[in-house]
């Protein structure tokens, strides 16, 4: 004898609740089996993107952004239950663009179309079985899945030139200022007792990229407004770039007056510890742009009060 659900609609079949969520574990266990599909079909790329991860220094924290991402679409879960899937055939059109990409990127030896081809179909695999608003409720952890993926190199080289010079150049200011005097060449920095030369390694780049990836989940993590993620995120870039101006800076003051701290060990430790002192500057930056906010926000209700009091007869 069939018994009805209990909290089920009259002449519900069995296993049918409502809202239709056995379907939706079906689609999830959909999602899960055709995204072990895709991880089988991108297992070279991907090897190899794990491979460059423990070779480039600069993308170390490649191997904790997978894991964030999926904690965060974890994290995101009772939202989605709530979400209508809507599954669109044009999803299937970005899977077949994401493996044209990868075979292009391959034959071609192009290694950013082939990684970035991984996310394409990606993106293509949940709109095909769930649709663009469960797609829209993704799109953050899909969006930190990009700082897993290496800049291009000659995009790379665009950037690390321009920091080097601009690295050197305050530098050399900060040094003039402090009585030690220096003689800029490019980016090299001759001092009265040594030579230091701001290498792509100091460009900046690696703490760019990392304070970058830290900012948006500290973001996330701390603050509800997703505002504040993208302006945590531009305001890395300065503060990255000063931290960065700051560690050359303190390396010549060393090399100067204690040449064995300017080197080896202690230029890695002195390295670290500055980009401490970037990330407490971007919770800083954090706490400022919310007190400006709820200061403007209180002056903007006064305001409207006020007026709202104008009115009243």
């Amino acid at each position: 004898m069939l018994h009805r659900l209990a909290g089920s609609p009259e002449g519900a079949a069995p296993g049918a609740t409502i809202g239709g969520s056995s379907a939706r574990s079906a689609s999830w266990f959909t999602i899960a089996a055709l995204a072990a599909l895709l991880l089988l079909c991108y297992a070279g790329v991907l090897y190899h993107l794990v491979l460059h991860w423990t070779k480039d220094q600069d993308m170390g924290h490649g191997f904790f952004v997978p894991f964030v991402a999926a904690y965060v679409a974890w994290h995101e879960r009772a939202r989605l239950r709530e979400v209508k899937w809507e599954p669109s055939y044009w999803g299937l059109v970005l899977v077949l663009w994401g493996a044209l990409q990868m075979l292009a990127g391959s034959l071609g030896a192009e290694l950013f179309l082939a990684r970035t081809a991984f996310l394409i179909s990606l993106v293509g695999l949940i709109l095909a079985v769930a649709g663009r608003a469960v797609l829209r409720e993704l799109a953050f952890p899909l969006t930190l899945l990009l700082f897993m993926i290496p800049i291009p190199r000659i995009v790379y080289s665009q950037i690390t030139l321009p920091l080097q010079f601009f690295a050197s150049q305050v530098a050399e200011t900060l040094l003039g200022l402090i009585g030690i005097p220096v003689l800029r060449d490019g980016n090299i920095l001759q001092l009265p007792s040594e030579t230091l030369s701001v290498v792509e390694a100091c460009s900046g780049i690696r703490s760019l990229l990392s304070l970058s990836f830290l900012s948006l989940i500290y973001a996330y993590l701390f603050d509800g407004k997703v505002w504040m993620r993208w302006a945590l995120l531009i305001s890395t870039v300065p503060i990255a770039i000063a931290a960065n101006a700051g560690r050359i800076t303190l390396t010549g003051i060393l090399g100067e007056y204690k040449p064995a701290l300017a080197h080896g060990f202690f230029h890695t430790l002195e390295g670290g510890m500055l980009f401490l002192v970037a990330i407490v500057i971007l919770v800083a930056t954090h706490r400022f742009l919310n007190w400006f906010y709820n200061g403007y926000t209180a002056a903007r209700a006064r305001k409207a009060a006020m007026h709202n009091d104008g009115e009243q007869p």
